[in-house]
């Protein structure tokens, strides 16, 4: 919780911190895209905490470094903030969303999830999701058949297959990659993927 003597200031034991400072590096190094948090939930063994202030102030910051929003939602209370973020333009269309699954309190990383979320996004957002851990690339073969966007990544899943654990963020990405080809998939270039999601690219 903010310390007595200064309410924007974290106390003792605790991760809070300003908008301002938790976007300077997105200010600072202007990356094409970053992602941008909108959920308020336990995650592992705290609180994460998203306020609608602050989240305002976050997507203002990263909008004015040119900078693309990658917008994640972890449950159905998230995508019903984000509907009036974009109804008052705080948030721009087209958004690009990505539906987390798989993480404890959050959406279950399941197909009847995936779906229910999706229908509940935004008109003419485009969007990805994945699944943590052993759900990964399960999640995978879900985004890609409901019309999604794929991730995967070391952030999310640290084993190729049960008891193999990863040696790089590319052989999950290979994995990956075939899962989509073997479901009658194409794999996107990286400038017809800037295309596609409107990113701009830095020199």
């Amino acid at each position: 919780m903010p310390c007595d003597d200064n309410p924007a200031v974290a106390g003792p034991g605790a991760a809070l911190t300003t908008p301002e400072i938790r976007t300077e590096h997105i200010v600072e190094l202007k990356p094409e895209i970053c992602s941008l948090d909108l959920n308020t939930m336990w995650f592992g063994g705290g609180a994460v905490i998203n306020s609608p202030r602050n989240i305002r102030i976050m997507a203002e910051r990263i909008y004015a470094a040119g900078v693309k929003p990658e917008i994640e939602v972890f449950d159905s209370g998230d995508i019903s903030l984000a509907h009036d973020l974009v109804a008052e333009g705080t948030l721009k269309m087209p958004a690009l969303f990505q539906v987390c699954t798989g993480i404890k309190y959050g959406f279950a990383a399941t197909p009847d999830t995936l779906s229910y979320a999706v229908k509940m996004l935004p008109k003419g957002c485009q969007w990805a999701s994945f699944g943590a851990s052993r759900m990964a690339f399960q999640m995978v073969a879900m985004a890609y058949m409901l019309g999604g966007h794929v991730r995967i990544g070391m952030e999310d899943a640290l084993y190729l297959s049960r008891g193999v654990k990863t040696p790089s963020n590319a052989a999950l990405v290979e994995k990956a990659a075939r899962i989509v080809q073997d479901l009658g998939g194409t794999i996107a270039s990286v400038a017809e993927a800037r295309q596609m999601l409107g990113l701009t690219r830095r020199d």
